[in-house]
């Protein structure tokens, strides 16, 4: 493994943003993409609660982290901002996060 790895966190909602709820199948389909890619994943089924604004309106989510551990290469990097931009429209979201940052793993 590289000496060089980077850690993604992509937060999915488990509602679009008019309240629909989305499909358990639909997630796991995500999720399953980033584990056919990479090879592993970590999945938090916990909800986590995010709040914001956007042009006036309030929204409440409910929201999923899966976070995925890989070489820190322009690669990785590019596929998961693709992996971003599919999933906002097959998710029908505004936006959706995905934060990323270096990692040391001992």
């Amino acid at each position: 493994m590289s000496s060089r790895l980077r850690r993604f966190e992509r937060l999915l909602p488990q509602r679009y943003n008019d309240g629909r709820e989305i499909s358990r199948r639909l997630l796991g389909l995500a999720l399953n993409e980033i584990v056919d890619k990479f090879g592993a994943a970590s999945f938090e089924p916990t909800v986590v609660e995010g709040y914001w604004r956007h042009e006036g309106t309030l929204y409440n989510d409910s929201l999923s982290k899966i976070v995925i551990d890989v070489e820190d290469i322009d690669e990785n990097r590019q596929w998961m901002r693709d992996y971003k931009g599919r999933w906002k429209e097959t998710l029908e979201q505004i936006d959706l996060w995905l934060v990323s940052y270096e990692i040391d793993v001992e």
